[in-house]
């Protein structure tokens, strides 16, 4: 990880010698878990640096598009200079961003894809390929065979449903000793994940094991696991890095963790309209790794300034 160079990129130079604030609106899909914090602390130190004016706004919970799409309305209406959203629904948001963009408001869409190419930029981590690093690692712990579950996020969820594809397309044409035998939506709600969780090792006794798609998900079905002292079966891999997820991770009941860097990802987009505000045409995608991290490895140094980047 070098977050230090991401940092030291010269955005301050950009944004210095305007006489009048820049403003740009940063709408996260939801704002109730650490995945997002560290979305605002990018943001945030991106806008610092570029000497600029954040406005951070978002629902509180990830399934509320509705509540997006009038927060976003509301940037529109106050006269930002630009827009990063993470849209919560890939439908639903299409008409606000394109309304933005056909207002010369540039937008930029991180970490969860949308359906329209009418943005300026995207910045996010290939879902698809993260969700079939999730199913190689789940093959490797169960040693090539047996039945699987999935807790999945939210429908219309870009971000993760690409996981979820992803993960289905690595069993059907890499993984084919996997058997995929439920899976479920817990709707980003960690208590219903964990019911759903401990109703399939109830329904299925021999699960081998079990992927989940986003961070509410994972919390939930390792505190399941946790909580049915099950040792260490059925195998866990999950998303994100929250603190509950790194400790779990460290006491085995998750096997691996699929980690992103959202710090990153909203200080480039960020970076990226302080950009085409300068009049640069920065570039239509920009990628953002996931990484596979296990106990065995989490406190390496590297790996920490990826687990913890604030």
């Amino acid at each position: 990880m070098r977050r230090r160079e991401v940092l030291a990129l010269p955005l301050a130079a950009l944004g210095c010698n305007r006489s009048d604030r820049t403003v740009i609106g940063v709408a996260p899909k939801g704002i109730n878990s650490i995945f997002w914090q560290a979305v605002e602390a990018g943001a945030r130190q991106a806008g610092e640096e570029a000497d600029i004016d954040i406005i951070w706004n978002g629902p509180p919970q990830e399934t509320e598009y509705a509540r997006q799409i009038q927060i976003v309305e509301s940037m529109i209406n106050r006269g930002v200079d630009a827009i990063a959203i993470s849209p919560s629904d890939q439908n639903a948001l299409v008409g606000i961003v394109e309304k933005a963009m056909g207002m010369g408001i540039p937008v930029a869409v991180f970490d969860s894809g949308i359906n329209t190419e009418n943005y300026v930029s995207f910045v996010a981590t290939d879902n698809e390929a993260a969700g079939r690093m999730g199913c190689a690692k789940i093959s490797e712990l169960i040693g090539g065979s047996g039945d699987v579950a999935m807790v999945m996020h939210v429908p219309g969820s870009a971000s993760t449903s690409k996981r979820e594809i992803g993960f289905e397309a690595a069993v059907a044409d890499e993984f084919s000793g996997l058997n995929i035998i439920n899976k479920q939506y817990c709707q980003s709600d960690r208590a219903r994940a964990l019911a759903i969780a401990e109703d399939m090792m109830t329904a299925h006794p021999d699960l081998e094991a079990i992927f989940c798609s986003s961070e509410a998900a994972t919390v939930g079905a390792s505190q399941a696991r946790k909580a049915r002292g099950l040792g260490d079966k059925p195998k866990l891999v999950g998303f994100d890095a929250a603190p509950t997820l790194q400790q779990n991770l460290r006491e085995g009941a998750i096997d691996a963790l699929i980690v992103q860097e959202p710090y990153r990802m909203a200080y480039l987009a960020v970076e990226t309209l302080v950009k085409r505000l300068a009049g640069e045409t920065p570039p239509k995608l920009i990628d953002s790794p996931a990484y596979v991290v296990t106990a065995a490895e989490m406190d390496q140094p590297e790996i920490q300034k990826l687990l913890n980047p604030v």
